[in-house]
């Protein structure tokens, strides 16, 4: 009902008129393109607008949405080169004005809106310079009218990569513009709201999402660099929160070199990233092994990376995975052992799938998750049941690491408590794990599952007393082995990238438990 209210007033004529307040512009800063190479692939090999067609751009009806997002936030304008014919990229754009004047729930959308805005103003020498003044005029208006849009509408976004674009937006309006005060202090109001809204007391995202960490890195970088580039004065708390997340970056990416597969992350290709920080002169660094509750223990050659952190709240679990107290293990840059990853896609099912605590390194008790999703009216799947962590220990010594954890994830289904310890001893190449499954009485005969999943690249074969597996990865072997259980190899599926998939195979123990004190011991050993 509130909706179809809300609906009603953005397409009333009352709302037009809020938004199509105009004073005269001055378009005094023109930002650098290349401050966005970060966020877009911007190509060597660039188009000129004489390749595209002109005529009927604006009103094809068989795009998809996909193509239609793509058209209208105007983030081609990146591919074209400056032998462009500019008269020609203003004849689009005044094309689209002349459709979209006013406000439609399509190329309205606040994300679009937004992509739309930075897109016209970073290629101001395509979009606005030479123009007539008719045409500038214009220009100007619908900008303006744009970002009264966006003020009047970023707060009601629950999506939060889309608000810090929104915000994006207006603070980069206001930089480019004479006499914006008012409108750069409401967007630098609206990112100081964002991060109390979005991040935990450390500075990372309540997502608990790597992923998300790095966009936000990415986008708060752009706008330190938009007010070095206009010679504005960097407001003091922006600098603060790149230092949070340039720290996490370093924990997550650079002192690792590979993707932890947790909560949302798969494939990133940050390298590129890590160039653009380098020509903007900066340099993170983060000396911890445990950072928003994951821990990684490393030296030259073994990488043991773990969730030890409870879940996020509902509002912030769109991407989360119930995946807590899995870990991934690491030999001379190779997975020996990895999460699934995680599926972008629109097949619901792998989405629903990529979830579960049976596609993580993790204890799945009854064929049940650790936390329960549902779908909502939207198609987007979030935490119905949230789990904590009870305590966590961690050593990490030249000779001997430990990672010890406990989740209340299984409490309320079945009154027990989820305890993992991982050791490993450098000097003999061993890892060694335990899993405790603890309650108050016994129970009756409760079916468990832990699997550990391998790269698609690893060759696995079983031994003939069901009790261990030997793995082959690249040039290394090793041996995994759980003696008071069966052990065996299952085929599953390997999400490394936004929206496919790969075969992969997983070992897996299992069997059924009725002690209150039950611990499976398992470890992995180079031979």
């Amino acid at each position: 009902m509130l909706n179809n209210l809300r609906n009603l007033y953005l397409n009333s004529f009352l709302y037009d008129k809020k938004i199509s307040k105009y004073t005269d512009l001055l378009f005094k800063y023109k930002p650098s393109t290349y401050l966005l190479s970060s966020l877009i692939k911007i190509k060597t090999k660039k188009n000129n607008i004489a390749d595209f067609s002109l005529e009927e751009i604006w009103i094809n009806k068989k795009l998809s949405e996909k193509q239609f997002k793509k058209l209208n936030n105007f983030f081609w304008i990146f591919s074209l080169d400056l032998k462009s014919s500019s008269s020609d990229v203003q004849k689009v754009i005044t094309k689209w004005i002349d459709i979209n004047n006013k406000y439609n729930s399509k190329s309205w959308e606040i994300s679009i809106v937004s992509k739309r805005i930075i897109s016209w103003l970073s290629n101001s020498k395509l979009t606005y310079d030479n123009g007539t003044k008719e045409y500038q005029k214009n220009f100007d208006i619908i900008l303006q009218k744009q970002i009264l849009h966006l003020l009047n509408q970023v707060n009601h976004s629950k999506d939060y990569k889309n608000k810090i674009i929104s915000i994006s937006a207006i603070i980069l309006f206001s930089l480019c513009y004479s006499e914006q005060t008012k409108n750069l202090n409401a967007g630098l109001d609206l990112l100081k709201k964002f991060i109390k809204e979005a991040f935990d007391k450390y500075g990372f995202p309540k997502s608990r999402s790597i992923k998300h960490s790095i966009f936000y890195l990415k986008y708060l970088i752009l706008i330190r660099e938009w007010f070095k580039e206009s010679q504005n004065v960097i407001p003091d708390f922006i600098d603060e929160y790149i230092f949070y997340l340039g720290q996490s970056y370093s924990f997550f990416w650079k002192n690792i070199n590979f993707d932890p597969h947790f909560n949302g992350n798969n494939l990133s290709n940050n390298f590129e990233f890590d160039q653009y920080l380098k020509r903007c002169g900066y340099a993170f660094k983060n000396q911890n092994y445990e950072n928003s509750n994951y821990v990684s223990l490393n030296n030259k050659k073994i990488n043991l990376f773990m969730d030890i952190g409870p879940s996020p709240e509902k509002n912030f679990s769109d991407e989360y995975q119930a995946g807590s107290l899995s870990f991934e293990f690491l030999s001379n840059g190779k997975k020996i052992f990895t999460n699934a990853g995680y599926y972008e896609g629109t097949n619901n099912q792998l989405n629903e799938l990529c979830r579960s605590s049976a596609l993580q390194n993790t204890l799945v008790l009854d064929d049940n998750s650790s936390c329960k999703f549902s779908k909502n009216s939207k198609g987007e799947y979030k935490i119905n049941t949230n789990l904590k962590i009870i305590q966590k220990n961690i050593v990490f010594e030249k000779n001997y690491w430990k990672i010890n954890a406990s989740h209340d994830g299984y409490l309320k289904q079945y009154n027990l408590i989820y305890e993992r310890e991982i050791e490993y001893f450098p000097e003999n190449f061993k890892l060694i794990g335990t899993d405790k499954i603890k309650g108050k009485k016994d129970l009756p005969n409760l079916k468990f599952d832990i699997r550990f999943h391998l790269d698609p690249t690893s060759k696995v074969m079983k031994t003939q007393d069901n009790k261990t597996i030997l793995i082959e990865i690249g040039d290394e072997g090793w041996k995994f082995n759980c003696n008071n259980y069966e052990v065996n190899i299952e085929n599953g599926l390997f999400f490394n990238s936004k929206s496919t998939y790969v075969e992969n195979q997983n070992i897996f123990i299992s069997g059924i438990i009725n002690s209150k004190n039950s611990d499976i011991k398992w470890e992995l050993i180079k031979i």
